[in-house]
């Protein structure tokens, strides 16, 4: 890797089990400083819900600079039901959004990938999910999410009307274009494009665009599909896909289903990213669960998501691909070995708390050093 210089890391645990799970990949982020030679200066600072009750805003100007100072940031997760009667442009969900369209990271990378050991899990056939690998980049600083006009007016009458506007510019669409096709060059070259062109103009637009694209770079094989279609061969054949590129809203949606696919959204990471895909960039790193305010504080939290975000990290913002193959490799063993955090246990199965699944994987990451050594 890189290592001329400090990196700096901004931590944002957020709510919930936010802390938990970042508290737990903090200790695999201090194993890779005291043995592989990483050198990660960690800074703190708050995110959703607990910005708002410390300073009433879902992410202050001052965190929001420290984050744009930083090489990447560790977040958490946020919300929950204290701050749900909030109105929208105050709850804890904004913080997020903020970095993302603050720092213009508008690749968001969701892979969804199938652990041999965890085959059982799935609510699918294990033919159907196993060797399962799809990388889903979501276009995320535009579409409906930001687009305007947007609110909810109530008329003369008393009856309410509400309105979201779905808007893109087609040099929105090519930028990430740019990152899903760099990304297939390293995967089996092939990227599937998702949209409703049948019945939306920047579903029409996004797929012309990608057109033009595809046939730019024609050593790329792009096909087209729409959302609900994707939706269902997700479920009956996922593993026709490699990598899959989408609207923000269509991505939310379409990753989440990917990760069930998985056995628990607890397993699985993302990244969001600017700057095409190559070479060392800044970029946020999450797992794509919500807080779980239900099991907050009971310690059960899976904290392999988050674990496995740091491992992106490493690859991408640190230039670090033989650590993050590590952790990767440490993981899978980890799971292999039958360790089980509640939320992938089968019934019956003997579970681990959050600290137990990170104590199996430092103790797997130390095994792999020692034989890397050797």
């Amino acid at each position: 890797m890189k290592n001329d210089s400090a990196m700096k890391l901004l931590v944002l645990p957020g709510d919930g089990i936010g802390p938990e799970i970042v508290d737990q990949t903090l200790r695999v982020v201090n194993w890779f400083t005291e043995n592989a030679g990483l050198t990660i200066e960690i800074d703190y600072g708050l995110a959703g819900g607990a910005s708002i009750d410390d300073c009433g805003v879902p992410l202050s100007d001052e965190v929001f600079a420290k984050a744009k100072a930083s090489d990447a940031v560790l977040f958490g997760a946020v919300g929950g039901p204290k701050w749900d009667a909030l109105p929208r442009a105050s709850r804890p969900e904004m913080g997020i959004l903020r970095l993302r369209k603050g720092l213009d990271l508008y690749a968001n990378l969701r892979p969804a990938i199938s652990f041999s050991a965890l085959l059982g899990a799935s609510a699918l056939r294990p033919e159907i999910v196993r060797d399962l690998d799809i990388l889903i980049v979501r276009e995320s600083t535009a579409g409906v999410y930001f687009g305007e006009p947007r609110g909810i007016v109530t008329s003369a009458d008393g009856a309410r009307a509400a309105t979201d506007t779905q808007a893109y510019h087609e040099n929105e669409i090519k930028r990430v274009c740019e990152v899903a096709f760099e990304l297939a060059r390293a995967r089996n070259s092939r990227v599937c494009s998702v949209d409703k062109a049948n019945v939306m103009e920047t579903g029409a637009l996004w797929r012309a665009v990608t057109t033009e694209f595809g046939n730019q770079n024609p050593d790329i094989e792009l096909s087209h599909m729409y959302a609900d279609n994707c939706a269902m061969q997700l479920v009956r054949a996922p593993k026709q896909f490699d990598v899959i590129v989408t609207d923000n809203l269509f991505g939310d949606i379409l990753s989440d289903q990917a990760a069930a696919l998985t056995g628990s959204l607890g397993l699985l990471p993302s990244a969001t990213i600017a700057h095409g895909a190559a070479g060392q960039k800044f970029g946020v790193y999450e797992p794509i669960h919500g807080s779980a305010p239900d099991i907050a504080g009971k310690g059960i939290a899976n904290p392999i998501a988050t674990i496995l975000s740091f491992a992106m990290c490493l690859r991408i913002s640190l230039d670090a691909s033989r650590e993050a193959a590590l952790l990767e490799e440490a993981v899978r063993l980890a799971l292999s070995g039958g360790i089980r955090t509640p939320d992938i246990a089968a019934p019956g199965e003997k579970t681990v708390s959050s600290a137990g699944m990170t104590d199996a994987i430092l103790s797997r990451l130390n095994d792999l050093s020692l034989k890397r050594e050797a």
